[in-house]
């Protein structure tokens, strides 16, 4: 079992770091150190010196456990795919390369959202930190984008034209804040979601 944490003694602090990069085979820079002894300097001998003692304990690195499990979860479902991950600002971005790559977009990205949640409830085990998780493989999310601001746009001239409300197909959170977005600022219709996850639907209605 890989060690994550431990405690460790030394003449000095920086010896008792040595020590616990040698034990848990990582850099100083990956490690967290809290020194739970400071050492004591003798007196002409006559007093025994006290060791310095500290825990270190392995820094989380969420890049590389969304990577692990992302690629692991690829082989558990068939598919040759590497994850390429990076972490900013709280956003955790994913890009998916691989080998019949449709196979994890799926029908309307429906795979690509559902492997995004699984990893983001992954990501929650541990962290209290809030990370916005973004997949995306091949410039799927501009291309649904479009598509979407382009059937919102639709829709609305439907709703103005016939003066009846359109009720969409059910869409993940992402791709409703699409759609309203591009349409909260017409000035004849408004969106509205009703329902529950993961059938919830925006509707289209006159203002």
């Amino acid at each position: 079992m890989t060690l994550n944490s431990v405690e460790t003694t030394g003449k000095t602090i920086e010896e008792a770091i040595l020590v616990a990069v040698a034990q848990l085979g990582k850099s100083r820079d990956k490690l967290d150190i809290e020194v739970l002894v400071e050492p004591e300097t003798s007196l002409f001998g006559l007093i025994k010196k006290k060791e310095a003692k500290i825990r270190a304990t392995v820094k989380l690195d969420l890049v590389e456990k969304s990577k692990e499990y992302l690629e692991k979860l690829f082989e558990l479902m068939g598919v040759e795919a590497q994850a390429q991950v990076t972490l900013e600002d709280d956003v955790l971005h994913a890009e998916l390369v691989g080998k019949k790559i449709g196979v994890l977009i799926g029908k309307r990205g429906e795979t690509l959202d559902s492997v995004r949640y699984l990893l983001s409830l992954y990501i929650g085990k541990f962290t209290d930190q809030k990370i916005k998780v973004v997949l995306d493989s091949e410039g799927y999310l501009a291309k649904r984008e479009q598509a979407l601001q382009k059937l919102a746009v639709s829709i609305a001239h439907k709703v103005k034209k016939t003066r009846r409300r359109v009720v969409l197909e059910p869409m993940n959170s992402y791709e409703r804040r699409i759609i309203h977005s591009a349409l909260q600022d017409d000035p004849y219709v408004k969106t509205v979601s009703e329902g529950e996850e993961p059938f919830r639907k925006v509707i289209v209605v006159l203002k």
